[in-house]
């Protein structure tokens, strides 16, 4: 019998690589067991005494629903997932038929894995993080910031400011009430608003600093920063979290560090003259995308930096515009919703926009926001983030409102959740400000995410809403490939990939009122907030890290052999281990959207 499992084991992946004497061994410690039909193998949160392997028959994996996930037959193993993690079964495993499974023990399994790197990499379903690169621009503001920044009150004299700044041999002090930040005072500010002016040493801060300067979270990334103070010309940047100051980083502790080629980008796009200008420069994004993606850096560093450029080319835009218009008659604030609102963008994006106006405006205004409107958005089409198929643009007068409209819109989408409510609230909460008054969204958003969390109608809507968008899952170990037309035999990274858990990470951010918009960013927020357990949202952020790396990865690809990038993946393209490993990422998205499905009460 010994013989028999060594024979089996010599040719199944991944035992097959182990050296003869180590399978024979193994063999010795397999022990064959039937499981009759209907019978459980393990259910969902079991403790997990075996892996297994299939010799005969078959087992279904379903959900704690019910719902089935797989159809596994001879030589497919079960078990791996939950052994990985904590030790119990992630889902449920029964015999449809009549089966025979070699068991392996749960203490032999994990003697296996860490004697035999090959194994474990079949086995293990996590990023393996040890083989991004570490740039220094992608690194968190966190890691890198100086900590407790020199402060003083706003009324502090200008003179006992600059002593404690040569004291400490510092170039600026942040005015502060409590721990919120009111402003910044740097030697710049010294040398050209007080000295110059002829201001008295006894001059408050306040009347010299730069009141509420702008901010990042540590959170952040150094290229946030550095892209921020070339486009904006600013020196300092000041590190706020939950509305208090935790840090400062300056160009100072930034010239020691070389410049990615997106921050180059930027600089060229905060120059531009023209839209010509700035087309020809956000052409180059294809070849940053390969560099980044070759560069093993994370889907998210990738995805940010790309997006980041799309904002510096839509402020510029803006700033053109208004050149050509002359001032607004009133405030505005341009946002993005969709993949830029997300901070998601890849090689391919539309784009997807509004504005919000202030309620000072009037109808005869509306032309000069119009103008504005277009000559952006044709300049963003020019630049290559096409016109948005659906019109979700602020060229369409819907999206090109005074603030009072915009609350009643949102008002009644959460009110009265029909099919079009779903469709645009799907895009618009994922609205983030671009350029202009930064004011006119804050109460909007907090008002929005409070009332979405309160109605339990809308949001059950939205989870009903969120599941037309289902991972490419074929029950027999293989994917739901699209049928018919150009993309025949492909997987849709988009809408079957990244999409799905898009939806679920929107509606994680509206449960616990979280205002971010990021979809990892807002998985992490939601397992911190307790809108979704640990254990499950750990495995949706693996899983969406796997499905967004595999898409930039195919772009990239693309890209290396002059095609036009798209989310549209062949399966063959990707080797066994590949395939297994992405279907294993799409099975864990689908057990998320069941479990939302439930807690919310699914609509039919």
């Amino acid at each position: 019998m010994t013989t028999d499992i060594a024979q089996t084991l010599a040719t199944t992946h991944p035992y097959d690589v182990l050296p003869d004497d180590v399978r024979t061994e193994l063999a010795r410690e397999i022990a064959i067991i039937d499981i009759p039909a209907g019978q459980l193998v393990y259910a969902k949160g079991a403790v997990l005494t075996h892996l297994y392997l299939i010799l005969s028959g078959r087992i279904d994996i379903t959900d704690e629903g019910g719902e089935i996930l797989s159809i596994l037959g001879p030589r497919n193993s079960f078990g791996e997932r939950g052994l990985m993690k904590d030790g119990r079964g992630a889902v449920t495993a029964q015999a449809a038929e009549a089966s025979r499974l070699l068991a392996i023990p749960a203490a032999v399994f994990h003697k296996l894995v860490k004697d035999h790197p090959r194994v474990l990499r079949f086995f293990d379903r996590t990023r393996p993080a040890a083989a991004r690169k570490q740039d220094i621009t992608t690194m968190a503001l966190s890691d890198l910031m100086t900590h407790a920044p020199l402060t003083c009150r706003p009324e502090t004299q200008l003179i006992e400011a600059a002593r404690q700044m040569r004291a400490l041999g510092v170039s600026c002090i942040i005015a502060t009430e409590g721990e919120a930040v009111r402003g910044i005072l740097t030697t710049g500010d010294i040398t050209a608003r007080a000295v110059a002016e002829g201001c008295p040493p006894e001059t408050p801060v306040a009347q010299v600093m730069t009141p509420d300067p702008m901010t990042l979270p540590p959170t952040a990334l150094v290229a946030d920063v550095l892209h921020a103070m070339i486009e904006r010309k600013i020196t300092h940047m000041p590190v706020v979290a939950a509305g208090r100051l935790v840090g400062i980083m300056t160009q100072t502790d930034l010239t020691r560090f070389q410049a990615t080629s997106s921050a180059a980008l930027i600089r060229e796009i905060a120059a531009a003259a023209d839209r010509a200008t700035l087309a020809r420069i956000v052409a180059r994004i294809p070849d940053l995308l390969v560099q980044l993606v070759g560069g093993q850096n994370a889907h998210q560093t990738v995805t940010r930096l790309i997006t980041d450029i799309a904002d510096a080319t839509t402020r510029r835009l803006l700033t053109l515009a208004e050149a050509k218009l002359g001032p607004p008659p009133v405030p505005y604030l341009w946002l993005a919703c969709g993949s830029q609102g997300r901070q998601e963008q890849t090689g391919v994006s539309d784009q997807d926009n509004c504005l919000i106006i202030d309620d000072a405006v009037t109808p005869p205004d509306d032309a000069y926001f119009a103008a504005l409107a277009k000559f952006v958005s044709d300049g963003l089409d020019e630049a290559g983030y096409f016109y948005c198929p659906g019109d979700m643009m602020a060229t369409n007068i819907k999206w090109r409102q005074p603030l009072r409209v915009w609350r009643d819109y949102f008002r009644r989408w959460i009110n009265v959740p029909n099919p079009e409510a779903q469709m645009l609230s799907s895009v618009m909460f994922d609205l983030r400000p671009i350029g202009g008054h930064m004011a006119l969204f804050d109460d909007l958003q907090a008002e929005t995410l409070a009332a979405a969390a309160k109605n339990s109608i809308f949001m059950a809507h939205l989870v009903s809403n969120s599941l037309k968008h289902q991972p490419p899952l074929g029950l027999f170990r293989g994917f739901a490939t699209v049928r018919s037309g150009e993309h025949k035999n492909t997987i849709d990274l988009k809408h079957n990939g990244v999409v799905p858990v898009v939806d679920l990470g929107r509606i994680y951010a509206l449960t616990g009122q979280l205002p971010v918009a990021n979809t990892r960013a807002r998985i992490l927020a939601a397992i911190e907030a307790g809108a979704v357990s640990a254990t499950g949202g750990h495995d949706l952020r693996d899983a969406y890290d796997m499905i967004a790396d595999t898409r930039l990865a195919h772009q990239a690809a693309q890209i290396r052999r002059g095609e036009k990038p798209d989310n549209f993946m062949a399966p063959a393209d990707l080797s066994d281990f590949e395939r297994s490993h992405l279907r294993d990422a799409f099975v864990v998205v689908k057990t998320m959207q069941n479990a939302a499905a439930a807690g919310r009460g699914y609509l039919s």
